[in-house]
């Protein structure tokens, strides 16, 4: 019996581990992403999940749905989970310099 104890003892705490390790980190990330998808609005720069940087022409919130302006003349339609983050010339910058410029790491976390 005590055995059973022990090995039940140690299975909730690896569950535990498991849960604040891996699903609540993944909550956060995904309810901050719903939250920045919720907020897009005509005009907004954004980077694609494909890496593709782009200007929100019209939006279709009850499906899902975001066209995205890529050149002049030519606009794609993407899912809304698909557009990962706004689009900031500076930090792409600096995120571009880590690992050449022992500096940009540090100035990357001032910035946020």
């Amino acid at each position: 019996m005590g055995e059973f104890i022990g090995f039940s003892f140690v299975m909730l705490v690896v569950l535990a581990a498991y849960w604040s390790f891996v699903i609540l980190p993944r909550q956060r990330m995904f309810r901050k992403h719903n939250k920045y998808v919720t907020t897009l609005k005509v005009g907004d720069e954004v980077i694609t999940a494909g890496g593709i940087v782009g200007t929100v022409a019209r939006l279709e919130t009850d499906r899902g749905l975001a066209y995205v302006k890529i050149a002049d003349g030519i606009e794609v339609k993407v899912i809304t989970a698909a557009l990962s983050r706004p689009f900031d010339a500076e930090e792409i910058a600096i995120s571009s310099q880590i690992g050449i410029d022992p500096t940009a790491e540090q100035r990357l976390q001032q910035r946020s």
